[in-house]
């Protein structure tokens, strides 16, 4: 969806056409490279497109192959769909998500969008993340909390010096650490908060 930035993916294995084809893109890619600069992509598993006739939303019709049914399948302030995380299917299309671009578009690493949406049922709506009574408690989504430890060991896995850059807003302790969830960097979003 165009209008969200492209912030509301309805297709995770086709690449915008404000790239260009395919093949544009890898040369792209491949001229950056050339040049000595990293190619890192935005990705955004943290949400899925509402829209049904494109996304994944009644893929299988259901509502909740890939996503939470009732009320935690639906974004609150983005009105978009949410995934579910404890579903294998979930892992397994997201985690091959990641290794897809980085094998047939050669990206250097990523930058997950919208993680504090991730890793709180809550999605970090109207918090203000001051104690670590707000870290550790019954409101982490710890589903979404392994799946990101397993992108970030595959990713690196795949490439050793591949960057993971992760998004958020409420500093959630272990979040950039390799002993923790595993990103390279934390985009502190809520510094001036």
């Amino acid at each position: 969806y165009y209008g969200s930035f492209g912030y509301q993916v309805a297709n995770f294995y086709a690449l915008s056409s404000r790239f260009g084809t395919p093949e544009e893109f890898k040369a792209l890619v491949d001229e950056a490279h050339g040049l000595g600069i990293a190619v890192v992509m935005d990705i955004v598993h943290s949400h899925s497109v509402d829209n049904e006739a494109e996304g994944l939303g009644m893929f299988d019709g259901k509502e909740d192959l890939y996503f939470y049914s009732g009320w935690q399948g639906r974004h609150p302030a983005w009105g978009s769909r949410c995934f579910d995380y404890g579903k294998d299917e979930t892992k397994y299309f997201l985690l091959s998500n990641c290794k897809y671009w980085m094998e047939e578009y050669h990206i250097d690493g990523f930058r997950f969008d919208g993680v504090t949406s991730m890793l709180y049922l809550h999605h970090g709506l109207n918090r203000c993340f001051t104690s670590y009574d707000d870290y550790f408690n019954s409101e982490i989504d710890d589903d979404a909390v392994t799946y990101l430890t397993l992108a970030n060991k595959l990713i690196h896995e795949v490439r050793p010096d591949a960057l993971t850059v992760a998004e958020d807003v409420s500093g959630m302790p272990g979040l950039a650490s390799a002993e923790g969830i595993g990103f390279d960097y934390r985009m502190a979003m809520g510094v001036t908060d």
